[in-house]
């Protein structure tokens, strides 16, 4: 027998490398599956999916992509190779919407408890998790996360795919090569993992764990790459990449355990507008060191659809103790900036219009420690270990932010970190909280 799986007559034979035997064997609930590029993944999620199938029965599963581009490229070619044309079960359907349907026979196959065909269809749903709210109207038994390291696979898709699963307490197999050093998966699955959460497992393997992986290829790679580059995609490993902007972030140094806040420490917050993608991150500032601690951080689902400046301030607002300071928004959004004072909520505009300034107060901010970060602030710590400048076709870095416009809560912490560390808005910090004004502004003022 050659590759993974073959069939002869009616027995199914499968030959796994021993990261992929780990990942099988594991019975926990969420299965993370980190490790190099060609290193037997995705061509095994099928072999996971269908074992769960034949133990959930019949319903519906999920299978879900960074992009569809990314879909359609190695993923579902895999996915019917397995499950069509080896196993015949079914058939793959692109419209109206993309699933594959267990046919009768394929159903009594699979359901070997069943005499007859169960009369519940069972589907497998093909979703992109770039979109999070295609995600919402399943509801799945289990489900297979592929390539769930890009940064196309945001953690808005994850929460989704959790409610998903909720109601059948449903296991989901994560697999990708890490794309950078963390976000989402790193903070959800590996960071449980090594703090004992029953329900998470973590695999990692490198590239030549899979047999037909040239290990001439593995070594050439180690010889010619850069140490990160190699890490992250050969050995699956975790590594910070060259152009990540806030390099001098390290969740150990610049994490805390939440605590409670004095009601009299001043608070601030810095925003980012939109009618769909509005962000803020809250601060708060220990009167004897002077040090800022972010402690809040807001950005309602997309699918809330469009909202009001006026239906976004009470919600700003809810639990906080006074009015904060406030700073958001670019030079040129001065009509929401007046729409947020109409609702109650005054807010500056920023220091200087230059990103690249901004960008460098923050870095100094974090690295001389001004600044700390409460450690459940899940969405501002995804971003930090993703917000990166594009490379060339030479691997060198060039000035354009990746994505940039994806990334509002690091633009929430540049508008208002670059304002406090402006030599001229020095006066606007204070030893309390309560009373003063910054330039007309309410600045802790009790509701």
């Amino acid at each position: 027998m050659s590759g993974l799986y073959e069939v002869v007559g009616n027995k199914l034979t499968m030959r796994m490398h021993p990261g992929q035997l780990r990942a099988w064997d594991s019975e926990r609930r969420f299965v993370g599956v980190v490790a190099g590029t060609q290193s037997g993944k995705t061509s095994w999620t099928g072999c996971w999916l269908w074992r769960e199938i034949h133990r959930c029965g019949p319903g519906d599963y999920g299978f879900i992509c960074p992009t569809f581009t990314l879909m359609e490229l190695k993923a579902l070619p895999e996915f019917r190779k397995f499950f069509e044309h080896t196993l015949r079960l079914g058939e793959y359907k692109a419209t109206p919407v993309r699933r594959f349907t267990f046919s009768k026979d394929g159903a009594k196959r699979i359901f070997s408890q069943y005499t007859e065909a169960p009369d519940v269809p069972t589907q497998v749903f093909f979703g992109y998790a770039d979109s999070p709210d295609s995600l919402e109207s399943s509801t799945f038994k289990a489900a297979v996360l592929d390539e769930a390291g890009q940064k196309a696979f945001k953690r808005e898709s994850w929460e989704a795919i959790q409610r998903r699963l909720a109601i059948h307490s449903g296991r989901a197999l994560i697999t990708t090569t890490p794309y950078f050093s963390g976000g989402w998966l790193r903070t959800e699955i590996y960071d449980r993992f090594r703090n004992g959460d029953p329900d998470v497992d973590f695999i990692n393997f490198p590239s030549i764990m899979n047999p037909a992986f040239p290990r001439e290829e593995f070594e050439r790679a180690q010889a010619t790459l850069p140490r990160w580059k190699f890490d992250l995609f050969y050995q699956g490993l975790f590594a910070k990449p060259a152009g990540l902007i806030y390099d001098c972030f390290e969740e150990e140094r610049h994490t805390v355990q939440r605590f409670p806040i004095p009601s009299d420490w001043r608070r601030y917050v810095g925003m980012d507008f939109g009618g769909v993608n509005t962000a803020a991150v809250f601060f708060a500032e220990d009167p004897a060191t002077r040090r800022l601690y972010a402690y809040r951080e807001y950005k309602p689902a997309v699918h809330a659809g469009f909202r009001t400046a006026a239906s976004h301030v009470p919600m700003l607002l809810l639990g906080e103790p006074g009015i904060p300071t406030a700073v958001g928004g670019s030079m040129s959004e001065d009509r929401w900036r007046y729409e947020y004072q109409r609702a109650g909520l005054p807010i500056r505009g920023p220091a200087t219009p230059d990103v690249e300034i901004g960008i460098g107060r923050v870095y100094a901010a974090i690295k001389a420690g001004e600044v700390l970060f409460f450690d459940d602030l899940r969405g501002v710590l995804d971003e930090f270990s993703t917000y990166s400048r594009e490379l060339d076709a030479n691997g060198e870095v060039t000035d354009k932010i990746a994505d940039k416009e994806t990334f509002h809560r690091m633009d929430c912490i540049r508008y208002l970190l670059g304002f406090l560390k402006d030599g001229r808005n020095n006066q606007t910090r204070g030893p309390t909280a309560v009373g003063g004004r910054l330039g007309g502004m309410p600045g802790g003022m009790r509701r």
